[in-house]
């Protein structure tokens, strides 16, 4: 059993071109599927992932509305979790908030790059609030971004900030962020949140990601690929590189995940 806490997919119609712009302007990656729903599901039938959990963003105010509708249709699909999103710039992200409570989606996803707001900006008081209040998940994408240059949005230090806002189960991507982890040691790992895998695969030490687990503890993560960037025979050889026992790795895989969404 594995459930992927981290994928993303776009609309039929404009998937070939979104993955191209992106694949492109994160240094020519070599996608895993065609960026379709559909492309996503055959992945995991192919590298044996039960449930998806896939990440929708809204990267500007205007196309809010249709992400989180798309993102209601896809959450009917079976093996398919959808979380929807809001812009923080959306004179209506409160009201949004409470439609994708509605429409039953489990939680919101926040890029802080594509978005281009910090994390720990004061002015997310409101929208961490009603977020908290509404009971949902937040995934935060966490650390650099190669598509985006410096400054990042959202590195250890916000996340820290970010949590002291929050009252929710909290999700830091990229254990952390990517090219940042002894930060991410020293500032987050004990704190109550959770990080994923995605991405993880030829990124980190394994030496690294043995001491990050040992402070944070094997019940605070959750198994992530980052399709269709990387896939799941990536992380789990990844995985199968450390130290872990049968316990452990059962809760990366799909224990903590269950937890989380109440399966």
């Amino acid at each position: 059993m594995i459930i992927d806490f981290h994928t993303h997919c776009f609309p039929d119609k404009i998937a070939d071109s979104a993955i191209k712009k992106l694949a492109y302007v994160a240094g020519g990656l070599i996608p895993q599927h065609d960026g379709t729903l559909s492309g996503l599901k055959e992945l995991n039938r192919r590298t044996g992932i039960d449930c998806s959990v896939v990440l929708n963003i809204a990267t500007n105010p205007k196309q809010m509305t249709n992400v989180n509708n798309f993102a209601a249709e896809m959450n009917k699909e079976e093996g398919i979790i959808a979380f929807g999103s809001v812009h923080p710039d959306a004179p209506d992200a409160l009201e949004e908030l409470e439609r994708i409570k509605e429409m039953g989606l489990k939680g919101v996803k926040f890029h802080p790059e594509s978005q281009q707001f910090f994390t720990d900006d004061p002015k997310m008081k409101p929208i961490y609030r009603k977020i908290s209040e509404l009971g949902l998940i937040v995934s935060f994408h966490a650390g650099r971004d190669y598509s985006f240059p410096a400054p990042y949005h959202n590195m250890p230090e916000n996340m820290a900030g970010a949590l002291k806002m929050l009252d929710c189960p909290v999700i830091a991507a990229h254990f952390g962020g990517v090219g940042g982890l002894d930060e991410t040691i020293d500032k987050l790992c004990g704190l109550p949140l959770y990080f994923d895998t995605a991405f993880g695969y030829a990124q980190f030490a394994r030496e690294e990601i043995m001491r990050f687990i040992d402070r944070h503890g094997a019940d605070r993560i959750l198994f992530g690929t980052d399709a269709p960037w990387m896939n799941a025979e990536m992380i789990k050889s990844f995985l199968g590189s450390l130290e872990l026992s049968e316990e452990e790795m059962e809760m990366i895989k799909y224990k903590n995940a269950e937890k989380l969404l109440n399966k």
